[in-house]
């Protein structure tokens, strides 16, 4: 096994239990509070995760896993880049932008379908890290 399919497996990992926290103990939590409380801790939280570290890893790996593809492990670099970034462009991301944007009525949807879609990317990402070291 190569040096960037490790990085890229580790990488992969650390997003997938990113997104396996906040599916069992973020969200979770912020359901416990009244909407204005949460809305508010989640739009402080979609502002403090862009930060470098964070975008290193999650950008960082699209590339490495970008590699990974052309050098024939197909499944666990689309996983990553599909099930990961790609998913988090098309619908996380525009739900945290419409949060920005909504008001306390909005929450209910979002922290249902923002979970349910980042269920997906905690699955997309521990496959890729499984496929990636098994060399698919």
């Amino acid at each position: 096994m190569g040096t960037i399919t490790l990085i890229a497996a580790a990488a992969s990992g650390l997003m997938a239990g990113l997104f396996f926290a906040f599916s069992v103990a973020v969200m979770p939590g912020l359901a416990d509070l009244p909407a204005s409380a949460a809305r508010e801790a989640m739009r402080r939280i979609n502002v403090r995760i862009q930060n470098p570290l964070f975008l290193l890893v999650f950008l960082g790996n699209a590339v490495l896993c970008g590699i990974e593809v052309f050098q024939g492990r197909i499944a666990g670099g689309l996983l990553y880049v599909v099930g990961c970034v790609l998913l988090t462009m098309v619908v996380n991301v525009p739900m945290n932008n419409r949060l920005e944007q909504s008001d306390d009525a909005y929450w209910p949807q979002y922290l249902r379908t923002w979970t349910i879609w980042n269920h997906v990317r905690a699955v997309a990402c521990l496959a890729s890290t499984v496929t990636l070291l098994l060399g698919f």
